[in-house]
């Protein structure tokens, strides 16, 4: 898939990326619309200067765009970007350590790979830093993180922001640019996972032991009751839905305010981002909104496919949810858990079907890699690059969505809570049938209310001609059976067979259940004895399927480790056909871009079509048809 990235060389050629209205767009006015995945802990700082430049045209070849810089300085990541174990402040950055960065993002930027910088994941403080209050937060301990503290102790925020000054002004050794000037750099995250409105509001109650921060917290408190004429008691209980969601965001929004204040005086010009929303509250969209996007974290469990909306949602619905009127959308954490889950096959297209289907913008699958990448690694559910589950269906994934197989939504449904919904009744990402049935037909888009208390919160504005999402009432009414199809006609979903399938000229494919059946798309027919797969049949030459001349078919299958951190994996093997209606003239590639054997699959072809038999011998995870003149996409 290196071709996708061809145009793109060196990443940042088309200028700085910017959001404008619900969409990301670069300096030269094209549209920006990224594939991503995540660098994580050791594999930023233990893997080898060739292993890196490797690995890079690695990421290329899957079809990525996008890979995001993560855990650069967690405490258990040992060495991180502060260096070695055992440091007694971070008050300085590792020259070392920041340079295996600058490698990263000078590889990556080669192969046309933008870059996610995140500012804090886990960094840990420590005595050394001398931060008021460190003591009653740490408890005794070497280093404690500051998640939710950094609210209420502006000690923290100006460590959050020095660090940002070293981090971002830091010049690459390799590109002579720093992070901040550099249009490789797509965007970036302030505070990763730490927001006051669902999590770390808890932490700075009185019952917490933190008595420096608690008394900052509840003076805040206070003073927003006084100011807007709300119950003081109830105001500062943050685990209550009511007074407190409108207080927390409030509290949020002034930390996000200056610490983008700050990000723009020392000259960031892309994106920047917040925090993430992860987990269904929708009372924590106001704060977010503060930042340039709207970022998502999403993380399904088996089966998603087989779940029926009508009660209970899945991570499109959530995500769907996240879409905030007049704001794009970035999603820089997917996944699916317990690993090894028999059918997370599914996920990469099913993703990238619906990210196309609604208009969300950046996607970055968690993760490629937390290892250092000369090795082959332990099997892990953070690592992608060694998983035949993942590795096989990645790429067509990556296809559809950057080529844009899959046509955006053509109704809109709107979700407009009232104040009272979105903070006093615990309103819930895709937590009602309609909210779920609205994001499988068309794109749904959340209108957030004015709200009184929070003069900061701009009211969104409904489009014109978008449909309101009702009681529900109607949508369940006019559901039958147990499939939905979005209003473009190119997606649908049976809950009750568990299978998902995609239509369009250029992708066809069926995802999950597809054993012991016969499914029929447009061009092509899946018939495997396979009780779960993902198969997918794509055009590489950019025309239809019937009439391409080098078409890309992907064989997903259940693939298991030995053990839970044991290689090697083991993969089944496709068994049965796939038949595909295109131009004659086309051959079975083999070798490193095709098939791997001579036994599977077998190539015939008449009445039309191709037919792909596949005898479970061989484990082959991509196809290519091609004729013998084509050589590239």
């Amino acid at each position: 898939m290196s071709f996708l990235n061809e145009d793109e060389k060196p990443a940042g050629r088309r200028g700085f990326v910017r959001a404008q209205g619900d969409a990301l767009m670069f300096g030269d006015g094209s549209t920006a619309r990224f594939w991503g995945t995540n660098l994580t802990a050791a594999a930023l700082f233990g893997t080898e200067p060739q292993a890196v430049r490797q690995q890079a045209r690695r990421l290329s070849r899957l079809g990525f765009n996008l890979a995001r810089i993560h855990h650069h300085d967690s405490h258990w990541v040992k060495p991180n970007i502060f260096g070695p174990a055992g440091q007694h402040d971070t008050r300085r950055l590792d020259p070392a350590m920041l340079e295996r960065i600058d490698w990263w993002v000078k590889c990556l930027k080669d192969e046309g790979i933008y870059v996610w910088l995140d500012l804090h994941v886990q960094r840990q403080l420590r005595a050394g830093d001398a931060i008021a209050g460190f003591d009653e937060i740490a408890k005794g301990r070497p280093g404690v993180e500051f998640k939710g503290y950094n609210y209420v102790n502006p000690e923290i925020r100006r460590s959050m922001q020095r660090f940002n000054e070293a981090y971002l002004g830091h010049v690459n050794a390799h590109t002579g640019l720093a992070y901040k000037d550099d249009p490789a750099i797509a965007a970036v995250l302030v505070t990763n996972e730490n927001d006051l409105t669902h999590h770390f509001g808890n932490a700075l109650l009185p019952d917490k032991n933190v008595p420096h921060h608690t008394a900052a917290y509840l003076r805040e408190a206070r003073a927003f009751a006084r100011a807007h004429d709300l119950p003081e008691r109830q105001v500062w209980r943050s685990w209550e839905p009511g007074p407190s969601k409108r207080f927390l965001n409030d509290l949020e929004h002034r930390f996000n305010a200056e610490m983008i204040a700050h990000l723009r005086r020392i000259g960031v010009k892309v994106p920047i981002v917040t925090t993430s929303l992860w987990g269904e509250q929708m009372a924590s969209l106001p704060a977010l909104t503060d930042g340039d996007m709207i970022d998502v974290h999403a993380y399904e469990t088996p089966g998603p496919l087989a779940r029926d909306p009508r009660t209970a949602a899945n991570v499109a619905h959530m995500i769907a949810a996240a879409q905030v009127a007049d704001k794009p959308v970035s999603v820089t954490e997917w996944n699916m858990s317990p690993f090894p889950a028999f059918d997370r096959h599914v996920l990469p297209m099913y993703m990238a079907a619906n990210a196309s289907h609604q208009g969300w913008d950046a996607l970055m699958q968690y993760a490629y890699a937390q290892t250092p990448l000369q090795q082959p690694g332990p099997p892990s559910n953070w690592h992608a690059f060694n998983d035949p589950a993942l590795l096989s269906s990645l790429p067509a994934a990556a296809l559809l969505f950057r080529q844009k197989h899959v046509q955006a939504a053509k109704t809109v449904r709107v979700l407009q809570p009232t104040a009272s919904q979105l903070f006093d009744e615990g309103l819930t990402a895709g937590g009602t049938a309609a909210m779920r049935i609205a994001a499988e037909r068309g794109r749904l888009l959340t209108v957030l209310p004015e709200v009184p208390q929070l003069p900061w919160l701009r009211p969104g504005v409904v489009p014109i001609g978008a449909r309101h999402v009702d009681d529900g009432a109607r949508q369940l009414a006019d559901v039958r059976g147990s499939e939905l199809r979005s209003d473009t006609g190119e997606l649908g979903r049976n809950w009750k067979q568990g299978v998902f399938t995609i239509e369009t000229p250029r992708t066809q494919a069926a995802l999950g259940r597809v054993g012991g059946r016969s499914i029929d798309l447009p061009q092509v027919r899946i018939a495997l004895t396979n009780a779960e797969a993902s198969i997918a049949v794509q055009s590489l030459d950019g025309k239809p399927i019937d009439v391409a001349h080098k078409l890309f078919v992907s064989i997903a299958t259940a693939s298991l480790p030995k053990g839970p951190k044991q290689a090697p994996f083991f993969t089944e093997p496709a068994v049965g056909v796939i038949e595909i209606e295109a131009a004659a003239g086309m051959a079975l590639q083999r070798g490193p871009h095709g098939a791997g054997s001579t036994s599977d699959p077998q190539l015939d072809y008449g009445d039309g079509k191709y037919t792909l038999r596949f005898a479970g011998k061989d484990v082959v995870q991509w196809v290519v048809l091609s004729r013998p003149e084509q050589t590239a996409p």
